[in-house]
Formats: C-alpha cells, sequence, structure tokens
C-alpha cells in the first residue's frame, strides 16, 4: 500500500505536547507497518504561539492546515491567560480553525470499556452496552451568532449571545447523521428544546422532513433536558445522537463518564474542507508536564483520522483494539486508576498501547483471556 499524505500537527498548550507526541507514535507505527507515508508539519497554537508571536493562530499556520490532508490538535488554553485580550485567547485558535476549514459536524464517539467498570461512577449493568455516537452540528448557534457581548455601566451591565440557525445549516448536519446512522444500528436521536427555542422548532421540522428519505432508520426526538437524564440512566438505548453546537458540547462531555474519563474521549470535526481531529479533553495546566496525562483520546483520535480522512478503517480498527487489550491486561493512567491502585506514566501507556499494536497489525493478539491462561 502506498500513501502519502500531509498532516498538520498542532500540539498545543498544557498537556497537548505530552498526548500528541504518543499520538503521533502510534500513527508512526502504523505508517512503518503499513508502508505508508505521512508527512508531519508540527506548529504552534494557542497559548504557545500567543507567547511565540502574539496571536493563538499564525496566519501561515492557517495556511498550513488549509494546505494539509488532515489537522491534528492537542489542546488549546492556559490559566494564565484567562484574562487576556479576546482576540489573545488560546481558545479562539479553535474556533478560527473550525470556521476556515469550513468544519460542521463534530464526531465524538462513546464506548464503555468492560475493562473500566471501576472507573465510571455508573453501575456496570447500566454502562453494559454503551455504543453511540455524538454528532454535534459545529459551525453556529450561539459560539458564533451575532450580536454579541456586553454593554452597559458597571452594576447595570448587559450581555448579550444570539443563538440562530439557518435551514440549510441544519439540514447538512442531520443528513451527515443520518448517513452515520444507516451504517450503525439505524437509530437517530435529534435533540433539541422545541418547547422554549425557535430555533429548536425549526430543527426538528427540519429533521422530520428529511426522515422520509431515510426509511431504514429510526427516529426518535428528545429534549435536551431529558437526553441529559437518559444518558445516565440508560446509555445503551442511544445509537446516533444529533444537535446543535451548544447541546452537543454539553452533552458529549456528560458523555466522557460513561467511559472513565475526559481522557478516553476522541473526536473528528468534518466538513466542506480539511478535517480536524482533537481529543475532547482540555490542556489541563494543573498536571502539565508530570508525565500523568491519559494519550488514550488522542490515540483514539489518530484512528479516527486514519478512518474518516484517509479510509484506513482496518488501521484504525487495530488501534481501538490495541487500546482495548491495553486497557483489559489492568494498565491504568492516574486518571483511571482507581485510589490507592498503581498508575503508568504517559509514557508507559503508550508504550504498551504501542506494542499491543505491533502484534494486532501483525495478526498474532491474543485476547487477555488467552494471555491469562497460557
Amino acid at each position: 500500500m502506498s500513501l502519502t499524505r500531509r498532516i498538520a500537527v498542532l500540539p498545543g498548550d498544557g498537556i497537548g505536547p505530552e498526548v500528541t507526541r504518543e499520538a503521533i507514535r502510534v500513527l508512526e507505527a502504523v505508517a512503518a507497518a503499513r508502508g505508508l507515508h505521512f508527512e508531519l508539519q508540527w506548529r504552534n497554537v494557542g497559548g504557545a504561539a500567543v507567547a511565540e508571536s502574539g496571536e493563538p493562530l499564525p496566519k501561515a499556520t492557517l495556511d498550513l492546515c488549509l494546505a494539509s490532508d488532515a489537522v491534528f490538535m492537542g489542546a488549546v488554553g492556559l490559566s494564565a491567560t484567562d484574562r487576556v485580550k479576546p482576540e489573545q485567547r488560546p481558545e479562539r485558535a479553535l474556533l478560527i480553525l473550525r470556521r476556515e476549514l469550513q468544519t460542521y459536524a463534530n464526531l465524538r464517539p462513546v464506548r464503555h470499556t468492560p475493562a473500566l467498570d471501576d472507573a465510571t461512577p455508573l453501575r456496570p449493568e447500566i454502562a453494559a452496552g454503551t455504543d453511540f455516537m455524538i454528532v454535534r452540528e459545529l459551525a453556529g448557534g450561539l459560539y458564533y451568532g451575532q450580536p454579541r457581548g456586553i454593554s452597559g455601566d458597571p452594576g447595570s451591565r448587559r450581555a448579550v449571545d444570539t443563538l440562530e440557525y439557518g435551514e440549510a445549516e441544519i439540514e447538512r448536519v442531520v443528513r451527515f447523521a443520518f448517513e452515520i446512522a444507516k451504517t450503525r444500528r439505524g437509530h437517530l436521536t435529534s435533540v433539541d428544546k422545541a418547547n422554549v427555542l425557535q430555533t429548536s422548532v425549526l430543527w426538528r421540522e427540519v429533521v422530520d422532513r428529511l426522515a422520509p428519505e431515510y426509511p431504514d432508520v429510526r427516529v426518535e426526538h428528545l429534549y435536551v433536558d431529558n437526553c441529559a437524564m437518559r444518558l445516565v440512566t440508560r446509555p445503551s438505548s442511544f445509537d446516533v445522537i444529533v444537535t446543535e453546537n451548544t447541546f452537543g458540547d454539553i452533552l458529549s462531555d456528560e458523555g466522557s463518564v460513561l467511559t472513565g474519563s475526559l481522557g478516553m474521549l476522541p473526536s473528528a470535526s468534518i466538513g466542506k474542507g480539511v478535517a480536524l481531529y482533537e481529543p475532547v479533553h482540555g490542556s489541563a495546566p494543573d498536571i502539565a508536564g508530570r508525565g500523568i496525562a491519559n494519550p488514550i483520546a488522542s490515540v483514539l483520535t489518530v484512528g479516527m483520522m486514519l478512518r474518516y480522512s484517509f479510509g484506513l478503517h482496518e488501521e484504525a480498527d487495530a488501534i481501538d483494539q490495541a487500546v482495548e487489550r491495553v486497557l483489559a491486561r489492568g494498565l491504568r493512567t492516574a486518571d483511571l486508576a482507581r485510589r490507592g491502585t498503581a498508575s503508568v506514566s504517559t509514557v508507559a501507556m503508550g508504550d504498551a498501547i504501542l506494542a499491543e499494536l505491533e502484534l494486532v497489525l501483525a495478526g498474532t493478539a491474543t485476547t487477555a483471556g488467552e494471555r491469562v491462561a497460557r
């Protein structure tokens, strides 16, 4: 197999560089095993870019991203920059990237791993069988609506954010979700707040208009509060969830508890242009540099990049399997370990995943049960 692709690598802030290094090690291992070639171009972004150039996303970095086949990001955001000018906030880099890359659908898979029964706050019988995809609209809603801002004198100020959606914006992400549901278990849950918000009324009307085009997909509507409740009472009842920007941001973080940690959740942002891949967790500056961050979300994000940007489904499956086997062996980073039990470092987790990946790619991997029986 011969494949050459350019990837812009933006490690970012906090634990971003640490987890990105482990993810890229996995990518390079897949490339070596399969005879692939990925041209990696590393650039600063977020707070690291502000320190270097005064802006969170320099034009040269944006141009590189636009000219790449995929963009891989670690994390952005530092507590020390919480009070900087809005145009210098590290998180601004992410919003600009999403807009300029024309990404409109954020995919966040949530799958419970039995090996992590002790890491989720849910009872094992409730978490069992959880395997769903959240499709979050990414280009509209409160995050981008105008007007917005704070006005008035201290003591009597008013703040305004605008929630706005066009029918075409809703249709494209809903179609995307329908297509994903066709490849899974054929069940689409559309989440809104149509009993309160006019944007949600329009959202629901668009879903109902498109539904007849997908007769093999069962559609249900849920209010966002009901969905939030069902995520922790019957999470296995979901297959594909599609929702607007703000709701998707919140619900996907809630979904992370089902996996045991935000450090387990990958994501892909896909649209008209170059796709952007990033783990869901933040920059976690409080643990940066300590070598204890969980790299699994970042590693799984590499798998999503191989699957959605390069069509390498077998290799993506191999990464997923390698992570499953490491967890089945009982290895845990600090965020997953039970109190009083041993945990491994970021690099040690990366080493273990690489070792399992080599076996999976070679077709000689054994299950955890077979390994114990020997």
